[in-house]
């Protein structure tokens, strides 16, 4: 079932464009697909050029402030220059290629809280821009990211939730203007600990995951083992005992520290 967006209608007697999703659950590398409709209105106009995109909400700090923006990271012409017939029904197929830096956005079949990811449609006509609403899209995880996940979820660590952030981190594959941070709430048996946030850097080979700790006030100073980067092997990534690696790294910090 496809998701329906209606653009606003393109000047007195003008077309109006309907973007369809046909396949809107994807993973990073994946694509996107979905149909374009261009309605003709009473007049006939010409249409300059059609391109679909992917748009993100991104976080963004800026002096003593923080505040929300819209981030394009794709976009894609699919249609040149053509006319619209009055009543005609001008239809466009799209695929869409997702980005492996997308950020996930749906985990075991449920949204993540702060995620805003979606298809924008743009139709230049008469010299002008029509944009559209936000189609939204489900970024599933990887293999490779559903099992550094799930060992969270063996060991306790409850999802708090997620955010955009842009800027670069520094040591990553990183290509996109913005990353992904997913937070998690830890369990019990590790007292000293607030939670830890995730973040993913992924292309075609393999991924960078970086793991940092946010540790509960006064227990210790800023250490540079509370933070942790490593990379995994989108196709070798079932030879490594997820939680026991990331319980063993957890031990090891808090047994320096003496959390727990």
């Amino acid at each position: 079932m496809g998701f329906k967006k209606l653009l606003a209608s393109l000047g007195a007697g003008g077309a109006s464009v309907e973007t369809v999703l046909t396949e809107a659950n994807v993973a990073p590398g994946g694509v996107v697909q979905g149909e374009v409709r261009i309605q003709g209105g009473s007049v006939a106009q010409d249409v300059e050029g059609l391109s679909v995109g992917l748009q993100a909400r991104v976080e963004v700090e800026g002096g003593d402030q923080e505040y929300k923006q819209d981030v394009e990271f794709v976009r894609q012409q699919i249609g040149g220059a053509f006319q619209v017939q009055p009543g005609a029904v001008h239809a466009v197929r799209f695929g869409l290629e997702v980005p492996w830096e997308t950020p996930v956005t749906t985990f075991l079949g449920r949204h993540l809280t702060g995620m805003n990811v979606g298809v924008t449609t743009e139709l230049q006509i008469a010299r002008a821009v029509d944009s559209g609403d936000l189609d939204p899209v489900n970024v599933h995880p990887l293999p490779a990211q559903q099992a550094i996940l799930d060992a969270f979820g063996t060991l306790g660590f409850r999802f708090k939730g997620a955010d955009l952030e842009r800027g670069h981190i520094r040591g990553t594959r990183q290509r996109l203007p913005f990353y992904q941070e997913i937070e998690f709430y830890a369990p019990q048996q590790y007292s000293g600990l607030n939670q830890v946030e995730l973040s993913f850097v992924a292309d075609d080979r393999a991924m960078d995951v970086v793991l940092e700790m946010d540790k509960k006030p006064g227990l210790f100073t800023e250490g540079s083992d509370s933070f942790r980067s490593f990379t995994v092997g989108l196709h070798d990534f079932q030879n490594t005992d997820w939680t026991a690696y990331l319980n063993h790294w957890l031990a090891e910090v808090g047994g320096k520290r003496n959390w727990f």
